[in-house]
């Protein structure tokens, strides 16, 4: 299934062909398909916990896990929280440095 394999599909392949519990965290860490070839090698890791997971892998492993739409739905969130820090910094810098100087004569 080389090239027609995402993450989600391998990792839902990967649980039914093992037996795995969905309760289970399973992360795809890397997969490698040769030209010409119609074999994929994989690592998954399997986790007990998606607390577990967290502890000791990186966030964008995690987050890779997820459908496009659920990804694109928390970096937009992301990106507005951050948006919105940098603008009430921005206004309070302006408000607290109007204030302070005053005109020179």
């Amino acid at each position: 299934m080389a090239g027609k394999l995402n993450r989600l599909d391998a990792t839902q392949l990967v649980s039914k062909q093992f037996d795995i519990d969905r309760q289970k965290e399973i992360i795809p860490i890397s997969m490698k398909c040769e030209t010409g070839r119609t074999d994929v090698h994989a690592s998954f890791y399997i986790y007990n916990s998606l607390e577990e997971a967290k502890e000791q892998l990186p966030r964008y492993r995690l987050i890779r896990n997820m459908s496009k739409e659920d990804r694109k739905k928390i970096i937009d969130e992301e990106k507005a929280v951050k948006l919105k820090a940098k603008q009430a910094a921005a206004a309070e810098s302006k408000s607290g440095g109007a204030g302070a100087g005053g005109k020179k004569k």
